[in-house]
């Protein structure tokens, strides 16, 4: 079957390391689904993958690709959890978790096979393409939003970097959740387009808020670090799923995390509930990717 997949392992010109050809395709075991491809989306974690972060040498060739929606064999039409190894279904008991294209051939392919506990019903609301979007970043967002923040309809949040894919997701389901909805970024258009998303405010990275908020969704890490603590209330809570600038801020401003009694919870993709109710969300809400 057609596929893109890393060959080789690059940390300087990931890109060097893609191609593109034939692979072997799925072959059937106990407690597996195949699903053939209808669309699969791109994550950052793509490329972060060709630099060999999460994806070790002796597994290559891999498949890339986290995410996809497409049909099982039944013909149903299905979105794929790309968490493998969350609940025992299809591996062993001691397997620790892992995302596609860790452990496991990604949905950069015609074909991909997952535990058949990893397989959902698409809703008929939701296009192939849509649905693909879904289960990596907007799951992350979802998950930090709905599960860890804490907020409720009413409360204030801040999204550090908008522009990049969860942070996108956040400022997204946050409004249409009745959140009030705050964006940072370096770039004005990428500020001009969290507003349109929804953002009541959107300002440069450091910039004082009209008020301090009940969270922060935090991606970007180190440069944003400091900023993120001070803007939130006492007892906010920041949470955190990412680092792309780094994880060692200048600043870990301490005393104001205890002295503010504020909480810091880290967040890492999301259940498969979770994935099951982010789609009953988009579907029910008019929400798209």
């Amino acid at each position: 079957m057609y596929a893109a997949y890393a060959a080789r392992i690059d940390r300087d010109s990931p890109l060097d390391g893609l191609e593109l050809g034939e692979r072997p395709a799925p072959q059937e075991r106990p407690g597996w689904t195949t699903v053939t491809v209808r669309a699969a989306s791109l994550n950052h974690h793509d490329l972060w993958s060709l630099r060999g972060v999460g994806l070790a040498e002796d597994k290559l060739p891999m498949i890339l690709g986290c995410d996809a929606a497409g049909v099982d064999p039944e013909g149903n039409e299905v979105v794929i959890h790309s968490v493998i190894g969350q609940s025992g279904h299809g591996v062993g008991p001691d397997e620790p978790r892992s995302i596609l294209t860790e452990r496991y051939q990604g949905t950069f392919a015609e074909q991909v096979s997952v535990p058949t506990w990893n397989v959902l019903r698409k809703p008929a609301e939701l296009s192939f393409e849509e649905a693909a979007c879904l289960p990596t970043a907007w799951l992350t967002a979802y998950r930090m939003l709905f599960t860890n923040a804490g907020v409720r309809p009413g409360d204030s949040v801040l999204v550090q970097g908008a522009g990049g894919g969860v942070a996108t997701a956040a400022i997204v389901l946050g409004k249409a959740a009745g959140l009030r909805m705050f964006a940072t970024s370096r770039d004005e258009a990428k500020r001009a387009r969290a507003v349109e998303l929804g953002a009541e405010g959107a300002y440069a990275p450091g910039a004082r808020l009209p008020r301090r908020v009940d969270a922060v969704i935090e991606t970007v890490g180190a440069a944003t670090w400091s900023h993120s603590v001070k803007s939130l209330r006492p007892g906010g809570t920041l949470v955190i799923s990412g680092a792309t600038s780094g994880d060692r801020p200048s600043h870990a401003e301490l005393t104001r995390i205890f002295f503010l009694e504020l909480k810091i919870v880290g967040s890492t993709m999301g259940s498969r509930d979770e994935l099951e109710d982010l789609l009953s969300f988009c579907a029910a809400t008019g929400v798209r990717p």
